[in-house]
């Protein structure tokens, strides 16, 4: 018998510990511990009574909201694989991922009911039974509520094993078409474990969920909460106002949230006088993750949380978390993302010929945990290509320095090499990004006769503030060698910054787009 409990399981655990506790919760709705079990059981047996079985898998294309959330507490208890989709993504993206997922049953946002139908008579395996529909009813689909209403609160009566597939979650595709992650139970409780451990959260707590439940991030944060017993506050992820966000956590008594710089940078955007009306001080813990933070943001951020502990943390869709950067940290080591995480094996970097590099050199970075995906669904050779032995590289270079903290250095495809010479965008970024006019940046190669690649920089400004071509590249010229130095400047409007759905900037996208002009 297992000695472990997968989400699914805790919940019936905490309905029983905790029932009057509010679990999940939005804007207009609220359900405590014992309505959303009882609610999950039903989704779940009603899933199997559609003649679903153990290992089938349901795609889901849903904007954040509670029922997204049901539906990976009933694919837990009914072991069933859920394949979460980035409702960003056009037609095409979803249809791909949908077929290659062997989905056998897809769960969509009534919005998003015209783009399905679309794409429906390609969908190669799916019945056309199989479609179910959140919000208003919908020709050619099941009503969820009526699925809910349909079957009996009992717990399911499914074998369930830890190393079961629960999630297939697609990576956000920076360098090419997504790749299907396939994730276990017992991947998620370890994390779920060691994050309460490493960030102290207790049942109680409430997190507000604002990044997007289609992501590793939200499935891992979000969901500590729920396994602990405590509250999961639900956000729409494709709307960030900031001051809309403050003042949930205001009224909502929020005691952590999980951001990208970029939704700090929007926060710290609202004038000061605005931001001292809203009473932010039941924010005790905050994680910034996906992209690096800059120090004066990262001071910023504390100043204005007072008292906050802020983490920064590294890892992927594939490893999980790999290092943390605690609070006591933050200033005394600038620009690292930390050590290993609890849990985390070892961290390695490497050559390119798999040999450890000296400390301070960059090399390939590599580890391995207890949270580590299980392969790429139908992928042996992807599979293959990103391990080495038992460790695992997203495609990250970094550092290590004397004290055992790393430093990442950039990704590995987007190097950029002009005249024979390495270039990592990031720190060309990093220094525009200084310039007081510059509100986003991301450095781009594009073809040159001469040297292969052009360093290219990609600008937004500031609201109000304004800047030149040259601007940029003297701002540049005496604080970086002049191979490094950006010979063309784009501006761009923010929301022509193309990002995955936590906001990492898609250099391969603007490649593209920039190679062509």
């Amino acid at each position: 018998m297992a000695t472990w409990m997968n989400l699914g399981e805790m919940l019936k655990l905490n309905a029983r510990k905790y029932p009057e506790t509010t679990c999940l919760q939005d804007a207009v709705r609220s359900f405590n511990y014992r309505q959303t079990n009882a609610r999950v059981c039903r989704l779940a047996n009603s899933l199997l009574a559609m003649g679903l079985s153990k290992g089938d898998t349901v795609s889901v294309l849903l904007e954040n909201c509670v029922e997204f959330v049901e539906l990976y507490l009933a694919t837990a208890k009914a072991g069933l694989i859920i394949n979460p989709i980035n409702f960003r993504l056009l037609g095409d993206d979803i249809a791909y991922i949908v077929n290659h997922a062997d989905a056998r049953v897809f769960v969509v946002h009534d919005e998003f009911c015209p783009v399905v139908d679309g794409i429906r008579q390609r969908l190669t395996g799916m019945p056309s039974n199989g479609f179910i529909v959140v919000g208003e009813e919908a020709d050619g689909y099941v009503n969820y509520e009526s699925l809910i209403r349909a079957s009996s609160a009992g717990e399911p009566e499914v074998p369930l094993s830890p190393r079961d597939t629960w999630i297939l979650l697609y990576t956000s595709g920076t360098t090419g078409r997504p790749k299907g992650v396939v994730r276990s139970h017992e991947s998620y409780v370890a994390f779920y474990l060691i994050n309460a451990v490493d960030f102290g959260f207790r049942p109680g707590d409430r997190v507000l969920n604002v990044m997007p439940l289609c992501h590793v991030n939200t499935t891992f944060f979000t969901f500590t909460f729920l396994y602990i017993g405590a509250t999961a506050y639900i956000h729409p992820a494709r709307r960030f106002d900031a001051r809309e966000i403050l003042g949930i956590v205001e009224k909502a008594s929020i005691n952590f949230i999980s951001l990208i710089p970029t939704h700090y940078a929007l926060i710290l955007a609202v004038p000061e006088n605005e931001r001292r009306r809203f009473d932010v001080s039941s924010v005790k813990k905050l994680l910034c993750s996906s992209a690096p933070a800059r120090v004066q943001q990262k001071i910023a951020i504390m100043d204005y949380f007072e008292g906050v502990e802020l983490y920064e943390g590294y890892g992927s869709t594939e490893a999980g978390i790999v290092t943390t950067l605690f609070p006591h940290e933050q200033l005394s080591k600038p620009g690292s993302i930390g050590r290993e995480s609890l849990g985390t094996d070892f961290v390695k970097i490497l050559d390119e010929q798999g040999r450890p590099v000296p400390v301070g050199q960059t090399g390939e970075l590599y580890s391995r945990g207890p949270m580590m995906f299980d392969h790429y669904y139908k992928d042996p050779h992807k599979t293959a290509e990103s391990f080495r032995g038992e460790y695992f590289s997203a495609g990250d270079m970094a550092y290590q320095d004397r004290d055992g903290y790393y430093f990442l250095v950039d990704r590995k495809n987007n190097m950029i090499i002009t005249g024979g010479e390495h270039v990592f965008p990031s720190e060309v970024e990093k220094l525009i990004s200084r310039h007081d006019a510059v509100f986003d940046v991301a450095v781009i190669g594009v073809p040159h006769p001469k040297w292969g690649e052009a360093v290219m920089a990609v600008v937004v400004l500031h609201e109000g503030k304004t800047a030149t071509e040259t601007e940029i590249v003297d701002f540049c010229r005496d604080r970086l060698a002049p191979y490094k130095r950006p010979k063309s400047v784009r501006f761009i409007a923010s929301h022509e910054m193309p990002r995955t759905a936590t906001g990492k900037i898609l250099h391969r996208v603007l490649r593209e787009r920039f190679s062509r002009s």
